[in-house]
């Protein structure tokens, strides 16, 4: 199936630059943190929107909550705690587009 920003010979024509990115939010279905990470990567695609090829929200168990750029942890509850989207926003941007302004997140 062809992806809808294609176009006819299968070129991207998204109009994004550079590299594609793909990010993945791993969440606790036990604990029921699905709204939480919808929540995050709704912030993350409307920030991102040309640097971003592919968010996806992964299933998981055990109070995981992990989110990936490029599959590298750029955050894991177990260890940081829950995340605030500006704080998110910040590491992602610095591997997909670390040009660009995050706009009133930089305060």
């Amino acid at each position: 199936m062809q992806n809808p920003q294609d176009g006819q010979d299968g070129q991207d024509t998204s109009g994004a630059s550079g590299p594609a990115h793909r990010v993945q939010i791993e969440y606790c279905t036990q604990c029921r943190w699905l709204p939480r990470a919808a929540w995050l990567a709704q912030e993350l695609l409307t920030t991102f929107e040309r640097e971003l090829t592919e968010l996806s929200l992964r299933p998981g168990t055990g109070g995981v909550f992990v989110v990936r750029v490029d599959d590298e942890v750029v955050w894991d509850r177990r260890e940081q705690g829950f995340p605030e989207p500006t704080a998110v926003k910040r590491l992602v941007r610095d591997r997909v587009a670390p040009e660009k302004s995050l706009g009133h997140s930089e305060r």
